[in-house]
């Protein structure tokens, strides 16, 4: 018979250690504080860059403002959820509350009129879109339709989670979502 030691390991051990991060860092450690930054801000960049629309400024601002928000609010996280979950929201909240704000979101959203117009340009001759042409492509995108289809096609969300953060009706939301699925395949040379 073997004799074996079996240590019980946490079936999520990033989820622990970011746990006992964010108590250590709701404390004041500034080290922990500074862990969880470089733990999560790669992944949150890149959710901000796509709903800024490759806006790389724009991005940094958010991700600095979704960073001061967490520090002052740490001490009231209730771990409810996981702490990456947690600044996930407050990153999409943060850009979003900027995209509102900002003059440009309504002045570009060039509607449903605007959106069908578009939709009938000529592709490029490209054959197979790039993972590049795809971020390029969602550049293009009004900022309305492009926050719809990053939520939900990329970050997962739900159309009634997406409407009730933008504010618009559900069905708003699977029209800006179909339309900009549209846009893009017309932008990569796609056929239906």
């Amino acid at each position: 018979m073997l004799d074996a030691i079996v240590t019980a390991t946490a079936p999520f051990p990033q989820a622990a250690d970011d746990a006992a991060l964010a108590r250590a860092a709701a404390g004041g450690d500034r080290h922990a504080y500074e862990r969880i930054y470089r733990r999560h801000a790669p992944r949150l960049y890149a959710l901000l860059w796509r709903l800024c629309g490759g806006n790389a400024a724009r991005a940094d601002d958010a991700l600095q403002e979704t960073f001061i928000q967490a520090w002052r609010t740490l001490p009231q996280f209730r771990f409810e959820s996981a702490l990456g979950t947690w600044l996930h929201r407050m990153a999409v909240n943060t850009a979003l509350m900027e995209l509102r704000a900002s003059a440009a979101f309504e002045a570009l959203d060039i509607g449903e009129e605007g959106m069908d117009l578009l939709a009938r340009m000529p592709a490029s001759s490209r054959c197979q879109a790039t993972g590049l042409d795809l971020e390029r492509a969602l550049e293009t995108l009004p900022p309305r339709a492009r926050a719809v289809l990053v939520l939900h096609d990329i970050e997962g969300w739900k159309h009634h989670e997406i409407a009730e953060e933008l504010q618009m009706a559900v069905g708003s939301s699977k029209a800006q979502l179909h339309r900009a699925r549209g846009l893009l395949r017309a932008r990569l040379g796609e056929t239906q």
